[in-house]
């Protein structure tokens, strides 16, 4: 299937949302290669916006575009605009400041990686590297209870932050990005490694979380972002000359229209399970 001009047709009041972040035309190459095609879509604040479409359809690659992730591969480049609070991210000016931007859009991966240390300095860590002059065992708390975790480890701070479990070190990962006070959380397949309980554990705490952060979930579980999302974005991936896949955006919407009146044909395949 070629790529087309992607259907972008949420409602009015979605419209009048802030876009918090922004792609534009917005492509993405691993030296000649074109891995992604000519993104456009809004981020609105508030929200929970989840990427969805088969494997290698460039949902965490254009993830990690938006705090600049993709910097750290050997010739990655984008074109086109990606633009958080109305700056372009790949500006120049924004080249020396690429922590703080990471500061602002934290990032929570697929498999937990808490460090090895101690609960409490999983959390202080990255705060005081970051300069934080507050007082640290506040921070610690309420990280924490943002995570919903301080009630189970409330009185095993001290113990290794590796001797939790799957979910419980998710969630201290979660945590642990919001000790440096970010305006945008980025989740690439949070749950994927975790059991359904952990998962809904995650889940509630993501939509608790909205009212404060601004979330993009990239998920292969399609029943995880009728649950979740309040935008969904449905990409899909064309087979290249040289054997890769080339990914694309096939259609943006509030999440309902997606799963229930999509406006295209592989959306509605998709999402009914015909393909993927």
């Amino acid at each position: 299937m070629q790529p087309k001009s992607v259907t972008n047709s949420y409602s009015s009041s979605t419209a009048t949302d802030e876009a918090v972040l922004r792609a534009v035309n917005a492509s993405v190459y691993y030296g000649s290669f074109l891995a992604v095609q000519d993104v456009s879509l809004d981020i609105f604040k508030n929200k929970i916006t989840a990427f969805i479409g088969p494997s290698g359809c460039g949902k965490s690659t254009l993830l990690r575009c938006f705090n600049r992730l993709n910097d750290l591969i050997s010739g990655a480049r984008v074109e086109g605009r990606i633009t958080f609070q109305g700056e372009n991210l790949y500006d120049k000016k924004f080249d020396n400041r690429i922590e703080d931007v990471r500061r602002r859009i934290g990032m929570v991966f697929q498999k937990p990686n808490p460090f090895p240390k101690s609960i409490y300095e999983n959390i202080a860590f990255g705060a005081r590297i970051n300069g934080y002059q507050g007082n640290m065992d506040e921070l610690v708390e309420r990280s924490l209870s943002q995570a919903a975790l301080w009630e189970e480890v409330k009185d095993k701070l001290k113990q290794s932050g590796l001797s939790l479990s799957g979910g419980q070190q998710q969630r201290l990962c979660i945590a642990r990005a919001l000790a440096i006070q970010p305006e945008v959380l980025l989740m690439d397949e949070p749950c994927s490694a975790l059991d359904p309980i952990s998962t809904l554990k995650v889940e509630d705490l993501m939509h608790q979380l909205k009212e404060k952060y601004t979330i993009v979930i990239v998920t292969h579980n399609m029943q995880q972002a009728t649950r979740v999302a309040d935008m969904t974005a449905f990409f899909n991936a064309k087979a290249t000359d040289k054997g890769g896949k080339q990914g694309y955006l096939v259609e943006f919407d509030q999440t309902e229209v997606i799963f229930q009146t999509p406006k295209e044909e592989a959306t509605r395949d998709y999402v009914s399970g015909r393909f993927g």
